[in-house]
């Protein structure tokens, strides 16, 4: 007997699927890690804090909807992509649409900028509209960061010193060193879930002509950045307790470290489309490093 055909989605399901929701879990660690370096000093405003994680979260949206659309228009996404389906390319929803959608979450974003540029100031407006540039600029564009072997390097800088120092910033009116300090584990991490996710797409995303760097270091030198990446997260901290910038709380993290291990496993033994276990496990792996970060800074802070 024929299978029963199976019920098309909902607009709301077409939409969250659009919006990507698996990625909002590390967008979100770069405002709760800025937000946890803000109790430390003794500047947390309750706020500007949630401010910037409703902005945080919108930015990742809004960028996932621009890569969805801007990737269609490139031709980048096709039937053979191992990674989750893009609304754009199945034809779910229309390239006007997305867009549509995209400058709707930018805008919200924005009006969230207006209430922390009342709070702390016109540099707010400079990294929140950089933020929406460089969210575009990833697959849009004359010459789109992702395509180039850029977007690693901007991801750090964005999910990292740019987001969590900002939200700082927003709180402390000042960014002092240990907002950079902690800045640099919740770039690292993001960028490794970049790593893991063009190290998937290698196959096709070469075939297509999009050259990430992902391409251009081939699986080997992918493998290796995504290993230095975690390394780097891990070893910050130790840095900030060996210079007696925090104090020996700010380890915690460490307790996440076997969850690392088994990713960095997962991610040297597969390839292709079982890579997206690694893929969601390290964004998982991100958010209990960021809460485990708070955890930390909270304690060291009463």
């Amino acid at each position: 007997m024929p299978k029963p055909s199976q019920a098309a989605p909902t607009p709301f399901q077409i939409w969250s699927m659009a919006a990507r929701p698996k990625t909002l879990p590390a967008a979100a660690t770069t405002a709760i890690i800025g937000s946890a370096a803000a109790v430390w000093a003794g500047k947390f405003s309750l706020g500007p804090a949630l401010a910037c994680l409703l902005g945080a979260l919108l930015l990742q949206i809004g960028a996932n909807l621009a890569n969805d659309v801007y990737d269609y228009y490139r031709g980048a996404d096709t039937k053979e992509r191992l990674g989750p389906a893009r609304v754009t390319q199945t034809g779910l929803l229309s390239p006007r649409q997305v867009l549509g959608g995209m400058w709707l979450v930018f805008g919200l974003a924005a009006l969230l900028g207006v209430y922390l540029y009342l709070v702390a100031g016109p540099l707010v407006l400079v990294i929140g509209l950089a933020s929406i540039a460089a969210a575009i600029a990833y697959s849009g564009g004359p010459i789109p960061f992702g395509y180039y072997g850029l977007g690693d390097l901007v991801v750090f800088l964005f999910f990292g010193p740019v987001a969590v120092c900002g939200t700082y910033y927003v709180q402390a009116l000042a960014i002092d060193p240990i907002a950079v300090w902690s800045s640099l584990p919740a770039g690292f991490l993001i960028t490794a879930i970049l790593v893991v996710n063009n190290l998937r797409d290698i196959p096709t995303d070469r075939s297509t002509g999009k050259r990430t760097l992902a391409v251009r270091l081939g699986v080997r030198g992918s493998r290796i950045e995504y290993s230095l990446c975690l390394a780097a997260a891990y070893l910050a901290p130790v840095l900030m307790w060996v210079f007696w910038i925090m104090p020996h709380w700010v380890l915690v993290p460490w307790l996440s470290l076997p969850l690392a291990l088994q990713h960095n496993r997962l991610v040297w033994g597969l390839k292709g489309r079982p890579l997206n276990q690694a893929l969601a496990g390290t964004g998982r792996l991100t958010l209990i490093y960021g809460l485990l970060y708070t955890v930390g800074l909270i304690i060291a802070s009463l």
